[in-house]
């Protein structure tokens, strides 16, 4: 990769994190770089297709350890856990990437951002939904809520690494019990 390609990806996934991706333009992303528009638009064509490439580069490799996660292997616990370490793994090495894709979900549905991350997400869905599609064969009563049951553990899993990111929690071995515990099992418990 060349420098001025993995210069501007890095300035890009700052300033896309720090202040959102509408809010930032393009000059002001290669005046970061130190380099012209032209060279932003040979190597990427836009300020989206900037953003699809930091987007591939930092969740085509996750994706590929979170299928490893959501293989179900009849313990659900267990491969919660490590759903839940790979999703703590990618904020952990790249803090700004993960705010910067919660940030560009929560946009509108109609806005380009949110219209550039939400294949990203369907697919992370699917291999969660079907980890918990493959679980009821041990969880009858998880049958025919496994869609649902993928969003609500993805968005704890969310909530958990944005407080960690935030200061609030800090991330251990315990923390992902809690985590796990509450999901399994309810406030109640």
């Amino acid at each position: 990769m060349s420098d001025n390609r993995e210069i501007l990806l890095r300035c890009a996934l700052d300033l896309f994190s720090a202040r959102g991706y509408d809010a930032v333009g393009v000059q002001e992303i290669v005046a970061a770089a130190g380099v012209t528009k032209p060279t932003l638009y040979h190597y990427f064509g836009s300020k989206r297709g900037m953003l699809e490439v930091v987007l591939d580069t930092h969740f085509l490799p996750f994706e590929r350890r979170l299928a490893g996660a959501t293989t179900y292997t009849g313990d659900l616990t267990l491969s919660l856990r490590r759903v839940a370490e790979a999703f703590f793994r990618l904020a952990q090495s790249t803090p700004a990437f993960y705010r910067l894709h919660v940030a560009l979900y929560l946009s509108p549905p109609e806005s380009e951002p949110r219209q550039i991350v939400s294949p990203f997400y369907a697919r992370q869905h699917l291999l969660l939904a079907t980890l918990f599609e493959l679980a009821t064969a041990d969880h009858g009563n998880m049958r025919g809520r496994h869609a649902r049951y993928a969003l609500t553990w993805r968005g704890m899993v969310d909530s958990y690494v944005m407080a960690m990111l935030d200061g609030y929690l800090a991330y251990s071995e315990g923390m992902i019990f809690d985590l796990v515990h509450q999901f399994s099992h309810g406030i109640y418990s």
